[in-house]
């Protein structure tokens, strides 16, 4: 029987696991590009970050499935570094006056409340996987982020007389993810709630 290499075995050095290892790692880069005012170049530097972040956070959920090498720590981990990467790059961007600082705060908020109420869901049996609002959210959210980072109004590669208000079309963006953040968190709570009631109502029963 082949060896199974490096990079697919169980445990936790495999090529997934290490890929989450990395975006927790350049986190703090991230807060460093954008530490004072950054120039055209930073922002973009800062942007192919963000959006390296955000594909490779595709790519381990994809490796870890395909290999069957889904763990414990990778289910803790992969989740932590997307928010640490996207609520990092919020608070950095409502320092530089890019992001309204409500938006960040409500996101943030929104985040805490889903995280604290999926850990009392799963000690209840409860599962309260992504719905799709909440995909709706993480995309838009991601974009729009992306969008931000870049800032600065860029000539159109085929138009040079045009511009793109890079800055403008991310603050767009975002008000929409804010719309899907408030009505995903909603149905979140909403399912929760029906499923305490339910089983209140059960245990009444007996």
């Amino acid at each position: 029987m082949a060896e199974v290499p490096w990079y697919r075995r169980k445990g936790f050095w495999n090529l997934p696991n290490i890929i989450t290892v990395v975006r927790i790692a350049v986190v703090p880069v991230m807060v460093v590009v954008l530490w004072n005012e950054p120039s055209r170049y930073e922002a973009i530097v800062a942007m192919s970050i963000f959006v390296a972040a955000m594909l490779s956070d595709i790519l381990d959920g994809y490796l870890a499935r395909k290999w069957e090498i889904v763990s414990v720590a990778g289910a803790f981990l992969d989740p932590l570094a997307d928010k640490l990467m996207v609520a990092t790059t919020m608070i950095m961007l409502v320092a530089l006056g890019w992001l309204p600082a409500w938006i960040c705060a409500l996101i943030i908020c929104r985040e805490l409340t889903i995280t604290a109420l999926r850990t009392v869901a799963l000690s209840e049996g409860l599962a309260l996987p992504a719905d799709q609002l909440g995909k709706f959210k993480t995309a838009f959210q991601s974009t729009a982020l992306g969008f931000m980072l870049w800032h600065y109004e860029t000539t159109w590669f085929l138009w040079p007389e045009r511009t793109i208000d890079a800055h403008s079309a991310g603050l767009v963006l975002m008000y929409i993810a804010t719309a899907f953040t408030v009505l995903s968190g909603g149905n979140y709570l909403r399912n929760f709630f029906m499923h305490a009631a339910e089983k209140e109502r059960a245990a009444g029963l007996r």
